[in-house]
């Protein structure tokens, strides 16, 4: 397996000379802590035995905890994605995706913050609006968006995907509506809107609207039966970077060989790239500093646990019977009696760590 590390040591200093002019702190920050991931010469943590006659103890490399980073965040993963299924209610998901046009993409690179932060304003006002005005529904809404950047090329293609809840609740009759079948909402509707919206955010921002937009844009929906897999899937991908690295397939001559599943035939391709352009496609998807890229609004909002609680009571339903059993955090064992570790301290510069001062 070609380590992402081994990729940023040989190719950084040819990448810093190529883009110096577009590199942001937060890119130098993310090939900083991922070139050091787990390695012997970044910060340690020190692990003791539980067992009372080993006591052995010894220094574990420091993962990075990067959100970009493909070693680092998977039990962070894993509690999202349980956190998500726990709030699970007795009525139909939808996928939803609403897709930045190519057009308005140099716009966003340059004004990233800005341009990100209102399409989610813009899809929140939207879903809420749309959900108050449908027959079936007529109440408050609840779902969870998801901002991603890049597409299965690595390409810079900023999107939402939303999971909504085919429900919502009237605060003031309170009752729960559900709304069934292939579609939550006229997925044409939602692109007129979203379009109309977010232009006129952008213009009230200060912000020049490139003349060539389009006139129509895309928003998919679909139905995902009871949300399970489309959680499990954005959760997968939410704290683990772009790339896994099993699909780095080749680093030769100065070229990075990398595979992805196609979005259309969903056939496995490869992209050869140099290996410079491949850190910078990599550095394109790192989220601005104090970015939220995962939100959850109406009666999934962090704020409302009361009323989920109060929902599953009332409709009889036990959400942890539908959670999948999920990868638990890889506990560290001892080496000489196989009883499970405990770290003692964390942080520890390599360049204090004594390993003669304990038995090893």
């Amino acid at each position: 397996m070609i380590l992402l590390s081994q990729i940023i040591e040989e190719f950084e200093d040819r990448f810093f000379d190529r883009y110096k002019a577009s590199i942001l702190p937060s890119h130098k920050k993310a090939l900083r802590a991922m070139k050091r991931c787990r390695k012997e010469d970044g910060p340690h943590m020190l692990a003791q035995c539980s067992n009372d006659s080993c006591q052995k103890h010894t220094y574990i490399p420091h993962s990075c905890g990067h959100r970009n980073c493909p070693h680092c965040q998977n039990h962070e993963g894993q509690q999202w994605i349980e956190n998500q299924l726990n709030k699970q209610l007795p009525a139909e998901y939808y996928l939803l995706t609403f897709t930045l046009p190519k057009q308005l993409r140099k716009l966003a690179w340059k004004h990233q913050k800005k341009i990100y932060s209102l399409m989610f304003l813009c899809v929140q006002e939207l879903l809420k609006t749309f959900s108050q005005n449908d027959k079936k529904l007529q109440g408050m809404a609840g779902f969870t968006m998801v901002m991603h950047t890049n597409s299965r090329r690595l390409d810079f293609h900023p999107h939402i995907h939303v999971v909504m809840v085919g429900g919502s609740i009237n605060k003031k009759t309170r009752l729960w509506r559900v709304k069934t079948g292939k579609y939550i909402f006229c997925h044409k509707a939602l692109a007129k809107v979203f379009r109309a919206k977010l232009l006129k955010a952008i213009v009230d921002h200060n912000l020049q609207v490139p003349k060539k937009c389009p006139k129509k844009w895309m928003v998919g929906c679909k139905n995902v039966g009871n949300g399970d897999k489309a959680l499990i899937y954005l959760g997968k991908y939410l704290y683990k970077g772009v790339i896994q690295e099993k699909d780095i397939l080749k680093c030769d001559q100065g070229m990075v060989t990398f595979g992805y599943i196609h979005s259309t035939t969903k056939k496995y391709e490869t992209r050869t790239v140099s290996g410079e352009y491949f850190l910078w496609l990599l550095m394109q998807h790192v989220m601005p500093k104090g970015f939220r890229r995962v939100r959850c609004y109406g009666f999934l909002h962090p704020c409302s646990k009361k009323l989920i609680k109060l929902l599953q009571l009332i409709l009889q339903f036990n959400p942890v019977r539908m959670i999948r059993r999920l990868k638990q955090r890889a506990k560290i064992t001892c080496t000489s009696c196989g009883a499970k570790m405990k770290i003692i301290r964390t942080m520890i510069p390599s360049r204090l760590i004594q390993r003669e001062s304990y038995p090893t």
